[in-house]
C-alpha cells in the first residue's frame, strides 16, 4: 500500500493513500465534528459540519481523500465560524426543543451545540409543522426534528438491505420518506429491525412510548455488525 506524508494542524503524519482526511485525523487523535458520518456507512458529506481548511479551501473531511504534501487545518477561525453557522441553520430549520425531546441528553445535535459553543441562533426559525408519523407499531418519526443526515437511508440500504427509507423533494421541502411516500406503518419493505432508530442522531426517529430524555441510541451498532460480518 502506498504511503504518503501530510500535515494536519501542523503535525507531520504518515498514512496510507486512499483514506479520507476524517479517517486520518481520527486515527491520530484529532477531533473533527461530524453529524452525518457513521462508521460502517458510506460517507456522503450531507451535514457539512466536518469541513476543514485545505490550502485555503473549505472541504468536507469525510469525503476528501488525503494527498501527498496536503496541509490541513481543522480549527481555524473561519472553519469554526462556518461550523457554528451550519449548526445554527440546522436548529433554525427544525423544531429542536431539547427540554421536550425523548433524546434529550443523548442527542448528537445537542452535543455539537455544546462543543461548538452555539449559545444562540442568529437566523429566524422556520417553525415547520410536519405531521408526526406514528403509524408503525413500534417506532415513530417526527420530521421536524430530522436534520436530513441520511443515516437512516444508508443503514436501511447498506446494512439491512431493505431500502425502505429514501429522500423526497428538494431544498426546504426535502424530507425522508418510507417506500413511495406511504405512511411508515404501510411500508411493506420495512423489516422493523430498528437500525434506523439507533443510527438517527436526534429525536427524529424513536421508539414509541418513551418519555423526555429516556431514549439512548446505539450508533456504534453498525460498526459492530460490519465487523461481525467480515469475520463470518
Amino acid at each position: 500500500m502506498e504511503t504518503i506524508k501530510l500535515k494536519i494542524d501542523g503535525r507531520d503524519i504518515t498514512t496510507e493513500a486512499g483514506k479520507t482526511i476524517l479517517e486520518v485525523a481520527t486515527e491520530n487523535g484529532i477531533r473533527i465534528p461530524t453529524l452525518c458520518h457513521l462508521d460502517g456507512l458510506e460517507d456522503v458529506g450531507a451535514c457539512r459540519l466536518c469541513i476543514v481548511d485545505v490550502h485555503g479551501q473549505l472541504v468536507t473531511s469525510c469525503t476528501t481523500q488525503v494527498a501527498a504534501d496536503m496541509e490541513v487545518l481543522t480549527q481555524t477561525k473561519t472553519v469554526k465560524e462556518y461550523r457554528r453557522m451550519i449548526l445554527e441553520l440546522l436548529f433554525a430549520e427544525g423544531n429542536h426543543v431539547c427540554s421536550f425531546c425523548v433524546s434529550n441528553g443523548g442527542c448528537e445535535l445537542q452535543d455539537l451545540a455544546c462543543e461548538l459553543e452555539m449559545h444562540s441562533v442568529r437566523v429566524p426559525y422556520a417553525y415547520p409543522r410536519n405531521r408526526i408519523d406514528a403509524t408503525h407499531p413500534q417506532f415513530l418519526i417526527d420530521r421536524d426534528r430530522c436534520v436530513l443526515c441520511g443515516r437512516c437511508v444508508r443503514v436501511c440500504a447498506e446494512v439491512e438491505g431493505a431500502h425502505t427509507w429514501g429522500f423526497a423533494e428538494r431544498g426546504s421541502a426535502a424530507r425522508v420518506i418510507t417506500d413511495l411516500a406511504v405512511d411508515w406503518g404501510a411500508a411493506e419493505s420495512c423489516t422493523s429491525c430498528g437500525k434506523c432508530v439507533d443510527v438517527c442522531p436526534t429525536g427524529a426517529i424513536v421508539f414509541k412510548g418513551a418519555s423526555n430524555a429516556e431514549i439512548l441510541k446505539d450508533p456504534d451498532l453498525v460498526a459492530r455488525l460490519i465487523e461481525r460480518r467480515e469475520h463470518e
